[in-house]
């Protein structure tokens, strides 16, 4: 489980959480994971509807991030983020890179996108919108031997 970051890497505190977020993410801690968002945070990934979210109005709350981490990271065997490119500004950053799933039976989908983190002035994640498109993922499906 891994966490790439070829990215600028100043220090901003939006950057740090989305780094905190990954690493958490890559290591398998749900508990973790949640611990990082604020009670009223706000996961869209992707943004708008899509399989994991109908209506397109985001996972509202920590009960509810914790059920995103169980419909989608929690199916994963091992989950790892090539982070390209990172630009931060005022209370959040825009990294841009590839976040791989991979499921136990060795299948692999590798997700292109644009993940824009916003932070609390408490260091607190108060959302996530990942701007990543479903056909454009589904077309790296591929399976690893071993």
């Amino acid at each position: 489980m891994t966490v790439t970051w070829t990215a600028p890497d100043g220090e901003h505190p939006a950057r740090a959480a989305s780094i905190r977020s990954m690493t958490a993410v890559a290591a398998g801690d749900k508990q973790g994971w949640l611990a990082l968002w604020a009670e009223d945070a706000v996961v869209e990934d992707p943004v708008g509807p899509s399989i994991f979210d109908q209506t397109g109005k985001g996972h509202h709350g920590r009960a509810a991030i914790g059920a995103f981490w169980d419909l989608t990271i929690g199916h994963m065997a091992r989950m790892e983020f090539a982070i390209t490119d990172s630009f931060a500004s005022g209370d959040e950053v825009a990294n841009v890179g590839t976040i791989s799933a991979i499921a136990a039976d060795g299948t692999r989908i590798d997700t292109d996108g644009v993940f824009v983190y916003r932070v609390g002035e408490d260091g607190l994640l108060r959302s996530l919108r990942a701007f990543w498109e479903l056909d454009r993922a589904l077309s790296t499906v591929s399976k690893q031997e071993g």
